[in-house]
């Protein structure tokens, strides 16, 4: 597979993935509780698991299905990745990310609503409970890299076939499950950069803050991602037919 398709693969993925979850998240997570249409922290979760899920599928024969920053990291110090890929991954996946928060202020501001900062991370004030940024720092780490193991363990040669972007959209559901009350979720660079820059740019309400907390969700899941994909090599090193 060519370069170009690759790439078109993952920006188009992580635009999914933005619009889907972050989308889930700015208009029907607690929009019009009068008319009943409330899907809450569980319906997030469900909407970014679903993302992945159905973009794996879609074009995950064609680049991989990272659609996150940290993935393709994780996968390269896990040997399924090519490190000369890996910086045209990361541009295309934020270039996706940033058309997705853009489509999404456009379609926020349609009723008047204020587009705040499009469900940015944030540790702190910014944090939806008040968590620290070590407790943030902590729960990006750990979770990344819980998804990375899956990631590696799903997509292992000797895995049932098939099935693999179904335990990878269900693991992202429950680490949202868990981690959206500490850092809104990140576990995913691309997506925290997107909406944060595009609240700014937009002039939303507290978007320079998420800008400027931004650092955090890259760090945390880069790092996660590097030990999830080395604890699983670890884990997997000396078993039989090994091949990675």
């Amino acid at each position: 597979m060519r370069l170009h398709n690759k790439l078109l693969a993952e920006l188009f993925g992580t635009f999914w993935l933005v619009l889907g979850g972050c989308g889930s998240a700015l208009l029907a997570a607690t929009f019009a509780n009068d008319i009943g249409i409330n899907i809450g922290l569980v319906g997030v979760s469900f909407a970014f698991g679903l993302t992945v899920l159905t973009m794996a599928y879609a074009v995950g024969h064609v680049s991989g299905g990272h659609f996150n920053p940290a993935v393709s990291l994780g996968l390269a110090f896990g040997g399924r990745f090519s490190w000369a890929e890996l910086v045209p991954y990361w541009i295309a996946q934020v270039l996706g990310a940033i058309g997705a928060a853009v489509l999404l202020a456009i379609i926020v501001q349609g009723n008047g609503s204020e587009i705040g900062t499009l469900a940015s991370n944030g540790f702190g004030d910014a944090s939806p409970g008040k968590y620290s940024m070590t407790a943030v720092i902590l729960i990006e780490v750990v979770m990344t890299a819980a998804f990375l193991f899956i990631i590696m363990g799903a997509t292992d040669h000797r895995a049932p076939a098939g099935f693999a972007p179904i335990a990878i959209g269900l693991g992202l559901t429950l680490i949202h499950l868990i981690s959206i009350p500490v850092s809104n979720t990140s576990v995913n660079p691309a997506r925290s950069t997107g909406p944060a820059l595009v609240s700014m740019v937009f002039g939303g309400e507290g978007g320079e803050a998420a800008l400027n907390q931004v650092w955090v969700f890259w760090a945390a899941p880069l790092v996660g991602a590097v030990i999830g994909a080395l604890v699983y090599r670890m884990v997997v090193a000396g078993s039989r037919d090994e091949n990675m």
